[in-house]
């Protein structure tokens, strides 16, 4: 089994360098300097969260679901992650916009309470 590829040093943590490619059915060889993909430096912990994410569809109620956390949990940890990939110039609105209208229509197919739905909208200006 294929371990993979791991994108910090385990002695400093700095990003670590790709300097040769190999392929196991024909013994060719590659060296030279190639860039990790921004995934490799995340955390095992992140990276699992990250495929949570992506396999409940960008759904944060089935993230919650899935993970055991609450939502305020689960929009930390995807600002702490969007920080770490280098996403922090993103306009908060544009993220905003489609989680409020995430929850009004959850609100309209009656899955939350008018209640949640004001506590949501209220995290969203946090």
């Amino acid at each position: 089994m294929k371990k993979e590829l791991v994108g910090t040093c385990p002695i400093c943590n700095n990003s670590l360098d790709v300097t040769e490619l190999s392929c196991s059915k024909c013994d060719t060889v590659i060296s030279g300097e190639f860039n990790t993909c921004a995934f490799c430096s995340l955390s095992e912990d992140d990276k699992f969260f990250v495929e949570t994410f992506i396999r409940c569809r960008g759904n944060i109620k089935e993230v919650e679901k899935a993970l055991g956390i609450s939502y305020p949990t689960v929009r930390s940890r995807l600002k702490q992650i969007s920080e770490e990939l280098g996403y922090t110039g993103q306009k908060k609105y544009d993220f905003n916009k489609e989680e409020q209208k995430r929850i009004i229509e959850e609100l309209e197919a009656e899955e939350i309470s008018v209640k949640e739905a004001l506590n949501l909208l209220k995290e969203l200006k946090e």
